[in-house]
């Protein structure tokens, strides 16, 4: 599992105590880089207007929810299997751009997925890259983070 360092701690009953820093995105496109506004977009389901139909928008929105800090759709998206209590998320931790490199499964009709994907950041002046493969279960209508394999 990926590590996330941090000066913010979280935990689950904190959850509906956090609003999303709008302020951390550019001209309010979608972290994710759909195309879209991020309200048009992966807000909705950071909202809980919705559930992410497909594992990999799943896992924009969650790219997204580590940019505009909302530890609270991050724990609700965590498998119950493997989620931890809590989430440290590095407010100088600045996310730049999410590459979908693959994905496996993951539709509307599948059960499972895997996405792998690179996370290019800025911290402390340096850049990097954090990539993973993520599994995904799908349980009724909603797909949850399993766990992946940081590369």
């Amino acid at each position: 599992m990926g590590k996330y360092v941090a000066q913010l701690s979280f935990t689950a009953p904190d959850w509906d105590l956090v609003t999303p820093d709008l302020a951390r995105l550019h001209n309010s496109a979608c972290p994710c880089l759909s195309g879209d506004q991020y309200v048009d977009c992966c807000a909705r389901f950071h909202r809980r207007d919705a559930d992410a139909p497909t594992a990999e928008q799943l896992m924009r929105s969650r790219y997204s929810a580590f940019v505009v800090m909302d530890p609270d759709y991050i724990l609700s998206t965590w498998h119950a299997s493997t989620r931890p209590e809590s989430i440290d998320l590095d407010a100088d931790m600045l996310w730049r751009r999410l590459d979908i490199v693959s994905t496996s499964e993951g539709g509307p009709l599948d059960t499972t997925g895997t996405v792998e994907f690179a996370a290019h950041y800025r911290l402390d002046g340096e850049r990097g890259v954090q990539r993973e493969v993520s599994r995904f279960v799908r349980e009724g209508k909603r797909w949850f983070y399993v766990d992946g394999d940081v590369r």
